[in-house]
């Protein structure tokens, strides 16, 4: 039940960064870095939830790991 509660609370969360994303896009306040960041993150978590798993992990552990992250981008973004 708690992978399933903190995947519905992955997927919520993710969209604020989506969100938060595409507006700073759309308004013309995006910069390189920040789209730069958005490639570079994808294939850090993918690397870190393989290695999690390559190591005995179990999934919850990866699900947990990937909201550490996506909420320090939430916060990150709801500064600028």
């Amino acid at each position: 039940m708690k992978l399933a509660s903190d995947t519905s609370l992955l997927a919520m969360e993710s969209q604020a960064v989506i969100w938060a994303r595409m507006t700073q896009i759309a308004m013309g306040r995006g910069t390189p870095a920040e789209t730069m960041l958005m490639v570079t993150e994808k294939v850090s978590a993918f690397a870190e939830a393989a290695a999690t798993i390559a190591t005995g992990g179990s999934a919850h552990k990866v699900v947990r790991g990937y909201r550490r992250h996506v909420r320090a981008n939430v916060r990150r973004l709801k500064r600028k």
